[in-house]
């Protein structure tokens, strides 16, 4: 796809535009689920590589199965469990394999914790036998099958257990685990918040030892939340939570042998106030790797700990001027080499190490981004990966040698391919969607990335949104502070550039993030074709800071977050109202969380450029937030107090001159109330009038019931009277 200055944009056009009928889109239908699209079971690909399991429910029955289909024919070629046939349990929410598919593990009743977290009620199903048997009586989290299927480990409680299928014996592994204060195998709040990882153990290979990290909060500060319920008093809710420059939990590693029944530290070194964002063993079970991160998060020591004398060895060192990125990419090999992702070159490529740390070759390379690795084929000594190399807004699959060859495109359509591997990297699913296609899943080769066949569409969805008034996405550039940005615009019905049109601004534009990409619509899209087919256009760019355009593109907002890209939001607004058809005299801007942050600060620094703007669960100070993403770009406030008071909006509100609406979740524990209430207070001091809402036990999604109908009922009318 061409991509041109918005003065001759490339308008992707619905596939059905031309013939479409003048029905508007409502929020009762947008948030009622009426354009949500179909999508594809969740599936485990078996072991041979030709089948993949899915969970189905008997509409007739009501049990719940695993079902097994031909990857190549998407028949049904067995069911694998039903519950029509085992007692002892009557439905169940999801499953996990041990390694040989021997034994799987149940799980239902699952109750929320955090964002990745839950507890839920494990069963254990031996495939030969049919035979099945509950692992806890009490709610359990995070339980991992051993390689061999024979063991589990499990947390309760804080502490963690082992349970060996064999012998009937349960050993607790720890003792010392206590709400608030001592965290067993299981990550703290921002860990899990900002690492992306709940788990914080591995078996090794051998089923003999588990590597486990052990978190001590008890010198963290606590964060305390209400929970009105519907009781008589409120409950709160009392949670570590450590903010920017506050103390973080000690994090320990220790390693147990279950043959010696002993459990011992490792000692990693002389490191001061650091992170272990990963733990993993390697294809050697007597060696274990761990990631090892310095407070400012720019300098990563990837170690290798002999399992049998706990020594550990540095065999990487990453650094970054800024920081470096923690991923899920590390792949060893059977020589124990192993494939690392790294933006060292200034941009994410795929790298081969020796087990020693040394370069054997950097695998890909270019002025593009790889932004998902896939895996490794070791039978062909393939790597599969995703990128941007055609354009960073469109996403395609690779192939490419392990020795950096034989690089092969796989995916054809311009739009986001997305793709999950058969069990042996012969056949994969293509997921795929553009702005004129809703999702499309069809089976692949491997080899050839040749359709096999295809599998399901969303022709219905289309067949739907016929009726409506589909107002296209028009992509181009513009040229702002220096650079050329991506940019997309929604434009009224009959629009004439002769006439002049308000426009509402949308954008998120914290660090590596993208709104602006060749994908189907998300509910917010449909949102802004009815606000389209209420006369406004609808625009958005992704400014500095954002992601896939390289490191140094990335980190420019370093030490300085909430400063260029507020520039660059301004200058854009500057930019479009210079346009023959928009009215620059209305203009809005808003955005949820950063994209919250953002707007204020563009509503409070260019009062003149915007007569109005919505935060959503907004950070209105970088103090209040957590210590793992703010000081990431941040450092911490007793090092870089500018950086974090100099784009406050709580230290702008006497800019307010427009229109201002304030919204956020009572019960958020990622972005507190906090950030709203200190918010209003300037405000109020400021004498600045404005309009807020506060969702009574919202967290940061802010819904539930009608929430999401009354919230976006309350941005429509808002937007409606004051634009």
């Amino acid at each position: 796809m061409k991509i041109t200055k918005i003065l001759f944009p490339v308008v992707l056009f619905i596939a059905f535009s031309v013939v479409s009928q003048d029905k508007s889109f409502t929020v009762d239908e947008i948030w009622g689920g009426a354009f949500l699209t179909q999508g594809f079971e969740s599936l485990h690909s078996m072991n041979n590589g030709t089948e993949y399991s899915v969970l189905e429910q008997d509409g007739i029955s009501g049990a719940t199965n695993i079902e097994v289909y031909s990857y190549e024919t998407g028949e049904k070629t067995r069911t694998l469990l039903s519950t029509s046939m085992i007692d002892e349990l009557s439905s169940f929410q999801g499953y996990e394999f041990s390694e040989n598919e021997s034994r799987i593990l149940l799980y239902g009743e699952l109750e929320q914790i955090y964002r990745r977290s839950y507890k839920g009620v494990y069963y254990l199903y031996d495939v030969p036998s049919k035979g099945i048997f509950k692992i806890h009586d009490k709610k359990i989290q995070s339980p991992m099958l051993s390689p061999d299927g024979n063991k589990i480990v499990y947390i309760l409680e804080n502490n963690i257990y082992m349970l060996n299928f064999v012998t009937g014996q349960e050993i607790q592994l720890t003792d010392d685990g206590k709400k608030n204060e001592i965290i067993n195998g299981i990550t703290d709040w921002v860990y899990e918040e900002e690492f992306a990882v709940v788990r914080a153990f591995d078996w090794s290979a051998d089923s003999n030892k588990v590597a486990f990290l052990r978190f001590d909060e008890r010198e963290v500060p606590e964060f305390s939340m209400d929970v009105y319920g519907n009781q008589l008093y409120q409950q709160q809710e009392v949670f570590k939570y450590p903010k920017a420059g506050e103390k973080n939990a000690k994090v320990s590693l220790f390693i147990a042998d279950i043959t010696t029944m002993t459990s011992d530290e490792v000692r990693l070194g002389d490191y001061k106030d650091f992170y272990i964002p990963r733990i993993k063993w390697t294809a050697n079970p007597d060696m274990l790797s761990v990631q090892v991160l310095n407070r400012h998060q720019n300098n990563l020591d990837l170690i290798f700990v002999d399992a049998k004398t706990k020594t550990p060895k540095v065999v990487l060192n990453e650094q970054d001027e800024a920081y470096v990125d923690i991923t899920d990419n590390l792949t060893f090999l059977e020589d124990n080499s192993f494939i690392w992702t790294s933006e060292k070159d200034g941009f994410n490529h795929i790298y081969h190490y020796k087990q020693t740390g040394e370069l054997i070759n950097q695998v890909t390379q270019g002025s593009w981004e790889v932004t998902d690795y896939y895996g490794y084929d070791k039978k062909n000594k393939k790597i599969f990966y995703q990128s941007v190399e055609k354009s960073n807004i469109n996403r395609d699959i690779f192939s490419i040698g392990l020795n950096g060859k034989e690089k092969k495109q796989l995916s054809t359509k311009e739009g986001t391919n997305e793709a999950e591997f058969s069990a042996d990297f012969g056949l994969y699913i293509n997921y795929f969607s553009n702005t004129s296609t809703p999702y499309e899943y069809s089976l692949h080769s491997s080899k050839t990335g040749e359709v096999v066949r295809a599998i399901k569409d969303n022709k219905t969805l289309l067949d739907a949104l016929s009726k409506y008034n589909v107002r296209p996405k028009e992509f181009s550039t513009i040229d702002i502070n220096g650079e050329t940005l991506n940019a997309w615009m929604i434009k009224p019905k009959d629009f004439d550039p002769k006439k002049k049109y308000p426009l509402l601004m949308y954008q998120y534009s914290g660090p590596g993030s993208q709104m602006v990409s060749n994908s189907w619509y998300s509910s917010n899209d449909y949102w802004y074709m009815m606000l389209a087919q209420q006369g406004y256009i609808v625009a958005c760019v992704d400014g500095k800071g954002t992601g896939f355009k390289g490191s140094k593109f990335k980190k420019a907002t370093q030490n300085d977050l909430g400063n260029l890209e507020v520039q660059d939001q301004i200058a854009a607004a500057t930019y479009f109202g210079a346009l023959e058809f928009v009215d620059a005299s209305r203009i809005g801007i808003w955005g949820w969380s950063y994209g919250g942050f953002m707007s204020s600060n563009c509503l409070f620094k260019a009062p003149d450029t915007f007569k109005m703007a919505i935060a959503v669960a907004p950070v209105t100070s970088w103090r209040f937030y957590d210590t793992i993403y703010t000081e990431r770009y941040l450092k911490t406030p007793q090092e870089n107090a500018k950086g974090y008071d100099d784009n406050s909006p709580i230290n702008f509100v006497k800019g307010l001159k427009g229109k201002y609406l304030l919204i956020h979740g009572s019960a958020d524990d990622n972005v507190h109330v906090q950030n709203t209430m200190r918010l209003v207070e300037a405000l109020v001091q400021a004498n600045k009038d404005f309009d807020w809402a506060i969702y009574p036990d919202k967290n940061h999604g802010i819904y539930g019931g009608n929430t999401r109908l009354h919230l976006y009922n309350k941005m429509t009318n808002f937007i409606k009277n004051n634009l």
